[in-house]
């Protein structure tokens, strides 16, 4: 193992996990409604300023820096070869810049030159995604391989089907890598450090300065017109890896038994990590104003500090306290994240499939608020059912 870690289920980052979820499908819906107040919406690319919505994609950022080191020691700890984890690694990545490029494409498909609609070729490329990454337990394993070979193949022909554009001459491109494919990326570079610096705090810590400071050089002027222009693409992927460092760093502060933090010195650490990072993001706000679709370094330190201090908070009262039992409700939605993500849209798609829509008075103002709310809950429950089915998937 890299580094000697708690053992046994950690509740407070399930829980972060799971509410982070739960957020993500409120603001997701609530962006279609009119008339809602600022506060609940994404801030423009050209503010300085940033909304609870702005932190959503950057907690799921945290979270994956937290999950790696338990992931990687784990799979150690079974007996994984140095290659086999890589393996792993890659087929993850792989799977999340798959699923991203076909999440990004699809609302411009054409429908005309693809053949189908637009509902009907979402709706296939999520029963592929489930037939190919769900999770089964059948005792022999070619039935298994079945139900994901017929899953790949489904993807390849939407894939090859696929036209978008006015004139339907566009194919199936990462026009960008959309959300899961940009936590794909970022989840690559977090493994590649973790192992390579062999989860050494401090070496971590230097990294996340590292990746700001390759954030700031891109930004200079030699960089945007000289030889090096092409480094430039790679800008935002160094700012998200910021983010999973962040996270990585904190597990490692909180369950690194090597460390010995605990008791004032735990406090001490973790109450100096958050107030580093905001007081990074001030000191870097004048030059690089508050943005999370430019993925400036002071959105990337403040939503970071701002998930230092959740977390810390729901370790506390979790972990801590024992006050724990209200958190099986969040915990179907945090043990099946991918699940719960996707469904949603299958849900959204299946309703234009059908012709259904819904009533105006639900898409504005408090009402549609109001709705959004009831939706996201609703989609908890929903995949409580399917865990039951056992029906979860996992990259």
């Amino acid at each position: 193992m890299i580094n000697k870690l708690s053992t046994g289920r950690i509740l407070s980052i399930d829980a972060f996990r799971g509410i982070t979820i739960l957020v993500m499908i409120f603001v997701n819906s609530v962006a279609g409604v009119q008339d809602i107040p600022a506060w609940m919406q994404h801030a423009h690319a050209e503010e300085d300023r940033m909304t609870f919505v702005d932190v959503v994609f950057p907690a799921f950022l945290f979270i994956v820096g937290m999950s790696i080191p338990f992931a990687i020691n784990s799979r150690l700890a079974k007996g994984d070869s140095f290659w086999q984890l890589q393996r792993h690694i890659l087929w993850r990545t792989l799977g999340l810049l798959v699923l991203g490029v076909f999440m990004v494409n699809t609302g411009g498909l054409n429908a005309a030159a693809t053949g189908i609609s637009v509902a009907v070729w979402a709706l296939l490329f999520y029963v592929s995604v489930v037939l190919v990454w769900n999770v089964y337990t059948f005792k022999k394993s070619w039935i298994t391989w079945c139900f994901k070979g017929a899953g790949i193949i489904c993807l390849i022909v939407l894939g090859c089907i696929y036209r978008g554009g006015e004139d339907g001459s566009r194919h199936l491109t990462p026009q960008w890598w959309g959300i899961l494919g940009l936590i794909g990326w970022a989840y690559f570079y977090a493994c590649v450090v973790y192992q390579l610096f062999k989860g050494n705090s401090s070496a971590i810590f230097l990294m996340i300065a590292a990746c700001t400071g390759f954030y700031i050089l891109c930004q200079q002027p030699f960089m945007k017109e000289g030889a090096l222009n092409w480094l430039t693409s790679q800008e935002g992927n160094a700012a998200h890896l910021s983010i999973v460092l962040c996270g990585m760093l904190l597990t490692l502060f909180y369950f690194d038994e090597d460390l010995g933090l605990n008791g004032s010195r735990l406090v001490s650490r973790i109450t100096g990590f958050a107030l580093m990072l905001a007081l990074a993001a001030l000191w870097l706000r004048p030059s690089f104003r508050i943005s999370k679709i430019h993925a400036t370094p002071s959105w990337c330190l403040f939503s970071a500090a701002i998930c230092v201090v959740v977390f810390s908070l729901l370790y506390f009262l979790i972990d801590v306290k024992r006050v724990s039992r209200w958190t099986s409700f969040f915990r179907p939605a945090g043990s099946n994240p991918l699940l719960t993500y996707i469904l949603p849209d299958i849900v959204y798609f299946g309703m234009i499939a059908l012709g259904l829509s819904l009533p105006a008075v639900l898409q504005q103002g408090l009402p549609g608020i109001i709705w959004c709310m009831c939706f996201a809950v609703a989609m908890l429950f929903v995949v409580k059912g399917l865990n039951k089915l056992r029906i979860r998937l996992q990259l």
